[in-house]
């Protein structure tokens, strides 16, 4: 080809970083498309006090992509536990605000900060905006707030965004139009994958896309999101809010979780999503299936497994294409 594969990742959030983390390995051009929905904690105080973007989900992946030393991104992540005002913030969060105020753009401020970090990819914004993330519940009740939304205790029945017309930064949109795959998940699937897709001309550009487009499924369900969904709910609820089956690939954990693991996320209300497998592929999905979690404070997909077979997907597809 005489040019690495361009693969654009689409989420937010913890599961996004871990898997970044194993691509960035990889000989891969990645862009990484992320969320601003986000209201809670360190981002919300700094998106309503300075008027920008939440920062949060940028700041993990910056620091996931970044070739830095690994002491510059454990700096990133630091979040301050003492000080009157600097309680609960995030230090890398505090210095994307600064960047935004010097170079006086967010955008530039994080294509700044990435160049400080010899970040290996781009870190995208969806939007050079904050966006209102809401949800309508299966009782007809409106939450509004990406935070909110997972504590309101109810089934959701779909998620929208304020505003609804939000435009896409350029570059996102241009990045998929050029992009040989598009990967979303892992993640919170109704407050870091599904907001993305809410963005219209991002959505569009996506369905649009030739590109191989795979989903990376969570392996366990989230309180408040996903109770009792399967890899199929999933995909369900993607395709309700997009208008479409958009996925070629799904890649799905089929290894086992140590029981001492269930009974810890059972105190959480969380539960291993149900591989349904007959259900997923009457869908028209080509599933790939491997042991693809490690267990040390948490569960998270072991990040360097799960790149190789998104590595070997991408390299497939764009062989075959030529």
């Amino acid at each position: 080809m005489g040019r690495l594969p361009r693969i654009v990742v689409i989420g937010g959030g913890t599961g996004l970083s871990v898997m970044l983390r194993g691509l960035k390995q990889q000989p891969l051009d990645i862009t990484a498309i992320v969320t601003v929905a986000d209201d809670g904690g360190s981002s919300g105080i700094l998106r309503e006090e300075l008027q920008m973007p939440p920062p949060g989900d940028i700041r993990s992946v910056l620091a996931a992509l970044a070739d830095a030393e690994p002491l510059l991104a454990e700096m990133l992540s630091y979040r301050f536990n003492n000080g009157k005002g600097l309680a609960g913030h995030s230090l890398g969060n505090l210095i994307i605000a600064a960047m935004t105020d010097i170079s006086g753009d967010f955008v530039t401020g994080i294509r700044e900060l990435s160049r400080v970090l010899a970040v290996r990819g781009r870190v995208l914004p969806a939007a050079n905006q904050a966006i209102v993330l809401k949800a309508e519940m299966s009782d007809g009740s409106v939450v509004v707030g990406e935070s909110s939304i997972p504590k309101a205790g109810g089934a959701i029945k779909r998620v929208f965004i304020e505003p609804p017309d939000v435009d896409p930064l350029p570059e996102a949109v241009g990045a998929i139009e050029q992009a040989d795959a598009i990967l979303m998940g892992p993640g919170s699937l109704y407050t870091s994958i599904i907001p993305n897709l809410l963005v219209p001309k991002l959505a569009e550009a996506i369905v649009n896309s030739d590109a191989i487009k795979i989903f990376v499924c969570n392996v366990m369900t989230q309180p408040g999101e996903t109770d009792d969904y399967s890899v199929s709910n999933h995909l369900d609820a993607i395709q309700a809010h997009i208008g479409h089956p958009i996925f070629d690939y799904v890649i799905v954990n089929d290894g086992e979780i140590p029981e001492q693991v269930h009974s810890m996320y059972a105190e959480k209300g969380s539960k291993a999503v149900l591989v349904d497998m007959d259900e997923v592929t009457r869908r028209g999905y080509k599933v790939i299936a491997d042991t693809l979690v490690l267990f040390r404070t948490y569960l998270r997909h072991d990040a360097s497994k799960l790149s190789q077979h998104i590595y070997q997907l991408v390299t497939d597809w764009v062989q075959r294409k030529g």
